[in-house]
């Protein structure tokens, strides 16, 4: 879509960068924000030799307070007018409570949570006035139950979902939609970097991280309000919601427990 502008946080690797992909094919213009400049450099390179995109890069750790004010003021700078937000930088973390250090998790509700509503907030608030505009927000299957072994993960996805949901019909009749993308697991660097990549979860039914991509791009072109890809993952995404509470609870305990070394 000429003249569309879309901010992905996150877009170094993983989902961020297949939807960056996605948008440009579309003749959408980039803003891209990561921790990481090279990467983003190299992708940026990618999308201009193939689409002949422009995109924006801001080397930025948003899980560091105050970082969405000053994503939105460099943003603001730039004279550019954000059609599409997609807030998919997040991390998580498996292991017991106690023994995962305080400042990794309260980085990760600062990043998963803040630094999400945030930008949501001041983004949001340019697209009200027009009546134009798209928020995807990256959720997940964990969204769905709570997650003994990576409680606060879990409880920061399951806000994402609860925040998207609500705003979809807040902003119900408008031309501005809001979609949750609830992913499980994907083939991305999500697993290395959280410690799950050796749990079954991430051997079996994982999904590419191409589809999952494309399933949430094609969401938030529909405006719909929740995107769950795969059958696998539907399955148990909405079978939480009808089980016994503690069923679901010890089935994820049982999955996310690490073997002993």
């Amino acid at each position: 879509m000429s003249n569309e502008i879309v901010l992905i946080t996150g877009a170094s690797s993983g989902i961020g960068w297949e939807l960056a992909k996605l948008f440009a094919a579309d003749g959408s213009e980039l803003i891209l924000v990561a921790r990481r400049l090279d990467r983003l450099e190299e992708l940026s390179k990618q999308l201009q030799e193939k689409h002949g995109t422009t995109s924006t890069l801001f080397q930025m750790d948003l899980s560091v307070p105050g970082s969405a004010e000053e994503l939105f003021s460099k943003v603001q700078e730039t004279g550019k007018q954000v059609d599409v937000l997609v807030n998919n930088a997040g991390f998580g973390q498996i292991g017991r409570f106690e023994e995962i250090s305080l400042e990794r998790q309260t980085k990760m509700c600062e990043l998963n949570i803040v630094t999400l509503t945030q930008l949501t907030h001041m983004f949001l608030n340019q697209m009200v006035p027009r009546d134009s505009g798209a928020i995807l927000n990256i959720g997940s299957t964990a969204s769905f139950q709570p997650g003994p072994n990576a409680a606060v993960y879990y409880a920061t996805k399951a806000y994402v979902l609860s925040f998207s949901e609500a705003l979809h019909a807040e902003l119900w009749g408008k031309n501005i939609s809001v979609t949750c993308l609830c992913p499980g697991p994907t083939k991305t660097g999500f697993g290395d970097d959280s410690d799950m990549g050796s749990l079954p979860m991430f051997t079996n039914n994982i999904m590419e991280v191409e589809s999952v991509a494309k399933a949430g791009y094609r969401g938030l072109r529909k405006k719909k309000r929740l995107i769950v890809p795969g059958v696998f993952n539907n399955l148990l995404a909405f079978s939480n919601r009808f089980a016994a509470r503690p069923i679901p609870l010890w089935i994820v305990k049982r999955m996310q427990t690490l073997p002993k070394s």
